[in-house]
C-alpha cells in the first residue's frame, strides 16, 4: 500500500467529520457513548468491519469513550486502507 500524499490525507480528512491527524502520524477521532455497554458494542461492530477488511485499529476505552487510531503498519503511514476504514466506521 502506497502512503498517501500529504494534499490527498488533508482532502481525505476534510471529508471525514472528526477525523484528524495525531502527532505519530495517523488518522485519529474519539467516541463518546451514552455508557460503557454502547461503547463496547460500538468496538465489536468496528471489530467485525476491521477484520472483515484486514485491518486493524489501534484504540483504547474507557468507560464510554472510544479511541480509534489508523495507520498502515506495513507502509509506515496514513494510506487508502486507513481512510477507506475510517469511513465504514463513521458509517456505523
Amino acid at each position: 500500500m502506497t502512503p498517501t500524499s500529504d494534499a490527498d490525507r488533508d482532502a481525505a480528512l476534510a471529508r471525514l467529520p472528526g477525523w484528524s491527524l495525531s502527532d505519530q502520524g495517523a488518522i485519529a477521532k474519539s467516541y463518546k457513548f451514552k455508557d460503557f455497554s454502547h461503547a463496547f458494542a460500538f468496538m465489536t461492530r468496528v471489530a467485525l468491519l476491521a477484520e472483515k477488511a484486514g485491518h486493524h485499529p489501534d484504540w483504547s476505552n474507557s468507560y464510554n469513550r472510544v479511541e480509534i487510531a489508523l495507520k498502515t503498519h506495513d507502509a509506515g503511514a496514513v494510506t487508502q486502507k486507513d481512510f477507506a476504514l475510517a469511513e465504514a466506521i463513521d458509517a456505523l
